[in-house]
């Protein structure tokens, strides 16, 4: 028999069913011109009343559950705002809100390509800024006041799992499973793993943005250092988005509840800001080059760079990847740093290039240029080639700075720096105003030019592929989607079984 759509007053008879039976719930289901069939389906209490139980026990059985309730509707896109900019004097990084613990509470955090883990500031550290020159109030995490928070013992396989890859420790005089965290600048973090609930908006369908959450395991950070510790550009903390067990990106995706890739789109124009999402952007233009398989942060094949379409003349061999040498990709990084034998060659042609249509300038040991006309009338368009076929175009805004004016003409630097190991890493600077993909289920990274203070299309993968429109979702005027829409995610999935176990597809 062919199922037919029910209509809106049949789902919202079964959406006030659900709410006002506690004992049953009754499912009438009309197909064609048959009879009504009633189907009534005994909903059993998991303890007894009366029965005294564990409150412990009973936390731990409602996580399982929403685990496994979010895992039946895998395939949602999880947005992000994003905020900050590339320009290194003005924010020269971008973040986002995530909130944790119950009741909610919302954190400004860095979004960082570059490491794994989720950390915030911990309410005990008492040497973390206090205040922030960003214009966002600070805010710290306290275990004690979310009803949903534990703490990572020791003796958790997650801990212990992570020792060697993660520096993480366990002191002989806690059971808490500690960390400590070394970035590139050289600032730091300290602190322990906690258990707590993410919030956050899934797009699971058309025109269906779900307030839903998770337990996420983060970071706790009691001591900061180095430019962690100042107050100019102080943050909440960094959203790690690598690839490793325990980023969010994994945690999620592992039970099913997000794809296994997310993607950025980090306006660079204007007040910056941009797009985020723990799913897939779908542009027709985008070009992928694999990974670098069994790296610890995302690594790509860099062959080549040419500028005005000209080759330089680099050996291929300063790019390959080993241990101390290879191209990452980090979000975390507000430049770009080039190894000595590419960073050379490559000023040499952009003075060279322009030498007649610009004045060159050293300013603060940085090779600059007085400019008097448009960036695009003077400076070339420079390429990088990787692996694949694949190459990112850049314009003269994505390789060079304003720095300011002088003598009448706007003062132009170049924004790649000389790396001081063997690592090139592109930053911000090169990574906005694209569209990034880090497809992790197929090991490659993709990207393509695009004006990111508009919407983008995000793939829902639900047994098929569905294409959202995620920064301006059009309401559909059918009965069901306006149904979707006001019904709490908890009703559309208690819905959604209760109609298949009575045998009969959910529309």
């Amino acid at each position: 028999m062919r199922a037919l759509v029910a209509p809106a007053k049949f789902l919202i008879f079964l959406a006030l069913a659900a709410l006002t039976l506690p004992v049953s719930v009754v499912v009438v289901v009309h197909c064609g011109a048959a009879l009504p069939r009633t189907t009534v389906l005994p909903l059993q209490r998991a303890y007894p009343p009366g029965q005294r139980v564990d409150p412990d026990l009973l936390r731990a059985r409602d996580r399982a559950r929403r685990a496994r309730i979010l895992q039946s509707v895998a395939g949602g896109v999880v947005d992000f705002s994003v905020e900050g900019s590339s320009d290194p004097l003005l924010i020269g990084l971008y973040f986002t809100k995530v909130k944790l613990g119950s009741p909610p509470k919302v954190f400004n955090v860095q979004i960082d390509t570059g490491s794994d883990v989720l950390w915030v500031t911990c309410s005990s550290c008492s040497d973390c800024p206090k205040t922030s020159g960003l214009g966002i109030e600070l805010s710290f995490y306290d275990s004690s006041s979310s009803s949903t928070s534990y703490l990572v013992s020791c003796s958790s396989p997650l801990c212990t799992s992570q020792i060697q890859a993660m520096s993480t420790e366990c002191p002989p005089q806690s059971n808490q499973c500690s960390y400590s965290f070394q970035y590139g600048d050289g600032s730091g973090t300290t602190g322990h793993y906690v258990s707590d609930e993410l919030y956050f908006d899934m797009v699971m369908g058309q025109s269906l943005i779900a307030n839903s959450s998770a337990p996420v395991v983060f970071g706790c950070s009691t001591y900061q250092s180095g430019d962690l510790t100042k107050s100019d550009k102080a943050i909440d903390g960094i959203f790690g988005f690598g690839g490793g067990e325990l980023s969010v990106v994994s945690q999620l995706s592992s039970r099913g509840i997000t794809p296994k890739a997310f993607s950025h789109c980090l306006r660079g124009d204007g007040n910056g800001g941009g797009i985020m999402v723990l799913g897939e952007i779908l542009e027709p233009s985008i070009v992928y080059s694999p990974l670098v398989p069994s790296q610890p942060h995302y690594n790509l094949n860099l062959q080549s760079i040419a500028v005005n379409g000209q080759p330089l003349a680099i050996d291929p061999a300063v790019f390959a990847t080993t241990n101390n040498r290879g191209t990452i990709i980090d979000s975390g990084t507000t430049l770009t740093y080039l190894v000595e034998d590419a960073f050379d060659p490559f000023v040499n042609a952009i003075t060279t290039t322009v030498s007649q249509t610009a004045t060159p300038i050293i300013s603060k040991g940085r090779q600059c240029f007085l400019v008097s006309s448009s960036l695009s009338e003077t400076f070339p368009p420079v390429s990088l080639n990787f692996l694949g076929g694949a190459t990112m175009l850049l314009k003269p805004e994505e390789y060079l700075i304003h720095v300011g004016f002088t003598e009448g003409a706007a003062l132009w630097c170049i924004g790649f720096e000389k790396a001081q190991e063997g690592v090139s890493i592109l930053g911000d600077l090169v990574l906005k105003d694209k569209i990034f993909v880090y497809d992790l289920a197929r090991q490659r990274i993709g990207w393509a030019p695009y004006d990111c203070s508009l919407s983008v299309n995000v793939s829902v993968t639900s047994g098929k592929d569905e294409f959202i429109n995620a920064g301006q979702l059009s309401l559909s005027s059918s009965s069901r989607d306006m149904l979707l829409e006001l019904l709490p995610i908890g009703l559309i999935i208690l819905i959604m079984h209760v109609a298949r176990a009575a045998g009969f597809p959910f529309l």
